[in-house]
């Protein structure tokens, strides 16, 4: 599947619930079945700076693609990653560079987040954008 088509998804997924209390539990169970990071990548190299909590990513390019795993220590943040795992996952970099992340706020997460989680999760778009950044680098 697309960036689009995986964000596409994600919007009808998000329009099926009636609150954000639905929502967030929605979000919480994404979390649960995040791909979990190796636990040697629970380090500093892989914390993504400007988080509240702690959220550890990691890539790793397969046949062209970046495989990312990850990790949080909240549970809300861990959904908010796996989200973004599942949108960027399993791309190539250069879709990766190129995708808006409009589907953000179509499904209002954005102006659900506290300051403070709000702006760790444009760090987590920045890290996951910085990766594919590095490995679009190695393949030019």
């Amino acid at each position: 599947m697309t960036i689009e088509e995986i964000q596409n998804d994600i919007i009808d997924e998000f329009s099926m619930f009636e609150d954000w209390e639905e929502r967030y539990q929605y979000m919480i169970d994404l979390g649960k079945t995040l791909p979990l990071i190796d636990e040697k990548y629970k380090n500093e190299d892989h914390i993504i700076k400007g988080c509240q909590s702690k959220v550890w990513v990691h890539a790793e390019m397969d046949n062209d693609k970046i495989e990312f795993t990850a990790d949080s220590d909240a549970i809300i943040t861990k959904g908010i990653i796996a989200i973004l795992i599942r949108v960027f996952s399993n791309q190539h970099p250069k879709d990766i560079i190129e995708a808006d992340t409009e589907f953000i706020d179509k499904i209002g997460l954005k102006e659900h987040l506290s300051p403070t989680r709000a702006n760790g999760l444009v760090s987590m778009i920045k890290q996951i954008k910085m990766y594919a950044i590095a490995y679009q680098t190695q393949l030019s």
